[in-house]
């Protein structure tokens, strides 16, 4: 229940951070590749669309966020410094199935895999992170839609309920897993790189500071390490799980087919081309410094309370068996 606990609260101090990466990812470009655009006023945006790449136009985009800083200012300023904690519901209520299934599942499957893999007992934690990312991933995945949507718009839980009916009666029940494809492929790879980096940084550091059992400090380092190197390498399918989340409603909006250009690779070519390829690291800084922080804190506590209660049941154990037989 610990983890449970320690899980909600970071979710609540860590939500602005991902309010402000989604509104990284989400926005679109005001100049697309190749192309420029002249502003003549209010009243008229696109005035001329200017095909020579070495044609100079001035373009004024309201609300289009340079950076994370920035992105955090103009949120606070347009909407109200409360709009930073948008989604939190459904991000509380994601928190405990999350946490319960996966720490449950990767516990068990490592184990297990330890005993069975045998010399190769070491790629234990690597195929035991990624499995039980596939179950965790998939219980939630229709929560996790219904928080990208709240925040990468400022919508009212009545205009968000539309949308969802909506896209259930066009596309059926399938439509709330939208964007489960690249969370799997932003997840799985995560947890199996994460917990596999973490392990092996973990017996690293015990063997460099000569200590038997891992300490706080010594967890708290590689869960951080680790977590940030898994979070850079599979930003580009964040990025294109917010893309693929954001579009649920649109495209019925716009009478355009769901199938058109909706899978993980073409939806990478649609943001390489609109924003080269810096485009699928957006929303960098403030998921590395989600990420790192988060990751640390909970494997830490994690572990603490694993050895914690490890010793409390062999001291219960061992007080069991010296109390003599009635």
């Amino acid at each position: 229940m610990k983890e449970v606990d320690l899980s909600i609260s970071e979710h609540k101090r860590m939500t602005p951070l991902d309010v402000v990466k989604i509104r990284l990812q989400a926005q679109k470009n005001p100049f697309p590749k190749g192309k420029c655009f002249m502003y003549c006023n209010g009243l008229m945006d696109h005035i001329c669309i200017c095909e020579n790449g070495n044609s100079k136009a001035w373009y004024k985009a309201p609300g289009h966020f340079n950076g994370t800083l920035d992105a955090f200012i103009k949120i606070i300023r347009m909407e109200g410094i409360r709009s930073l904690w948008s989604g939190l519901p459904p991000t509380l209520m994601m928190a405990v199935p999350a946490t319960v299934i996966y720490f449950t599942c990767y516990d068990q499957l490592c184990a297990a895999f330890k005993v069975r893999m045998g010399d190769r007992s070491d790629l234990a934690p690597l195929f035991a992170g990624a499995i039980a990312r596939v179950g965790s991933a998939t219980v939630i995945s229709p929560l996790e839609l219904i928080r990208t949507k709240m925040q990468a718009e400022k919508q009212s839980y009545r205009e968000l309920s539309d949308v969802i009916r909506s896209a259930l009666h066009s596309e059926g029940w399938r439509s709330l897993w939208r964007g489960w494809g690249p969370t799997l492929l932003r997840d799985v790879p995560f947890s199996a790189m994460y917990w596999f980096n973490y392990e092996k940084g973990k017996v690293w550091l015990c063997e460099y500071y000569s200590c038997t059992d891992p300490t706080f400090s010594i967890t708290f380092t590689a869960g951080a390490i680790s977590g940030s190197i898994a979070s850079i390498v599979t930003l580009p399918f964040d990025v294109v799980k917010t893309k693929r989340q954001v579009e649920l409603g649109e495209m019925q909006t716009k009478n355009l087919s769901t199938q058109v250009s909706s899978s993980t690779y073409n939806v990478m070519k649609r943001i390489v081309a609109e924003n080269g390829v810096s485009g699928l690291f957006a929303g960098f800084m403030p998921r590395l410094i989600k990420v790192a922080p988060a990751c640390a804190i909970m494997i830490s506590t994690y572990e603490f309370g694993k050895a914690f209660f490890r010793r409390y049941n062999q001291q219960k154990h061992g007080m069991t068996q010296l109390q003599p037989s009635a």
